[in-house]
């Protein structure tokens, strides 16, 4: 029996080293190091495609070719395709409703491991991700990245209409209604729709009855913050 062989497999397969932010598994305690600083380092540098940012050139360069690399694994539910097969097999569960991965605390299942890993943290109070201007922390380096665009005023995303710019994607799609106008958030109870969920939020109210903004002074209660505002200085004429 070759004794080194059986050594070497060992010590690929035992992954000991444990990161407590993402839960990915490392063999030696300095790839673990090494691996800490993708948390830790201010993400700078971003992909021209895809807009992914990263710490360094380097990380970049390897995610770059990932674009210019042959997608050979093929869905065939539809028609995506990945260049890793284990890319492939995280997205078929969206088509067969496969969540394998399950939060130990509160029993929500994932279909990805990285997704429990971000929604542990909302148990453990976690924010591994913090601003090096303000030192204000997150729970998702996506959620750190956006915020420091309010230090720096970059807005990477432009209408292709009107040529408006936006620090958030999701802000650049609301936007992008007023152009189309698409309103895909209906009201269940009578069909109103909207451009977007935060007006069909509001909107749901009027059917519920729900007032969940409370004046603080006589503690009477609205279904929208605005109303909330404008009713506190009423308060304020009086002093």
């Amino acid at each position: 029996m070759d004794h080194s062989a059986t050594s070497q497999t060992e010590s690929v397969s035992e992954k000991n080293y444990q990161c407590t932010v993402c839960v990915k598994s490392f063999s030696k305690s300095r790839s673990l190091s090494a691996h800490g600083r993708v948390h830790t380092v201010q993400k700078r540098y971003q992909c021209d495609l895809c807009k992914r940012l990263f710490g360094d050139r380097w990380h970049l360069m390897i995610h770059c070719r990932a674009h210019l690399t042959k997608k050979q694994h093929q869905c065939d539910k539809c028609d995506k395709s990945y260049s890793q097969n284990n890319a492939l097999i995280a997205h078929q569960r969206t088509h067969t409703g496969e969540r394998p991965y399950h939060c130990s605390a509160c029993g929500k299942s994932f279909n990805q491991i990285s997704t429990l890993a971000v929604h542990r943290r909302i148990h453990t109070g976690e924010k591994p991700y913090q601003c090096d201007r303000c030192y204000r922390s997150f729970s998702q380096s996506s959620a750190l990245a956006t915020h420091q665009r309010t230090h720096t005023g970059e807005k990477p995303y432009q209408c292709d209409v009107c040529f408006k710019s936006f620090n958030q994607s999701g802000s650049l799609m609301s936007h992008q209604r007023t152009h189309t106008g698409e309103r895909p958030y209906q009201c269940d109870a009578c069909y109103k729709s909207f451009s977007q969920i935060g007006a069909l939020m509001t909107h749901q109210r009027t059917h519920t009855g729900e007032r969940p903004y409370q004046c603080d002074a006589c503690y009477k209660s609205f279904n929208q913050n605005g109303s909330l505002m404008a009713h506190r200085r009423t308060h304020a004429g009086r002093i």
